[in-house]
């Protein structure tokens, strides 16, 4: 399941979590971001209790969108332990937003 997730969740849901957290700060207008929506769906049930995806609404959670200087959407960043590790942008497959990422489920 994804997890949508605002300025007020965002310390529990992403910084506190104990596994990965892929984070997919995107926006309602946003075509790629529409097209991403699938992708992260089906991760989110692959890699349930392995990787937890979260969604942030750029437009509605703008002190996150500078928080992480987004300048480009969809973005997605990697949470291990409370820290921002990596991210990568645009529309991409499974496979490729993985290698992006560094991430080896």
């Amino acid at each position: 399941m994804v997890v949508n997730v605002t300025t007020e969740t965002f310390e529990q849901e992403v910084l506190q979590s104990d596994i990965p957290v892929i984070v997919d700060f995107w926006a309602k207008w946003c075509g790629p971001c529409k097209m991403m929506a699938p992708v992260l769906e089906a991760i989110a049930e692959k890699y349930e209790g392995k990787l937890k995806v979260c969604k942030v609404d750029t437009d509605a959670e703008m002190e996150l969108t500078a928080r992480f200087a987004v300048m480009s959407i969809p973005m997605f960043g990697l949470f291990e332990n409370g820290e921002f590790v990596d991210q990568t942008v645009g529309y991409m497959s499974e496979e490729d937003l993985f290698k992006s990422l560094g991430l080896n489920l």
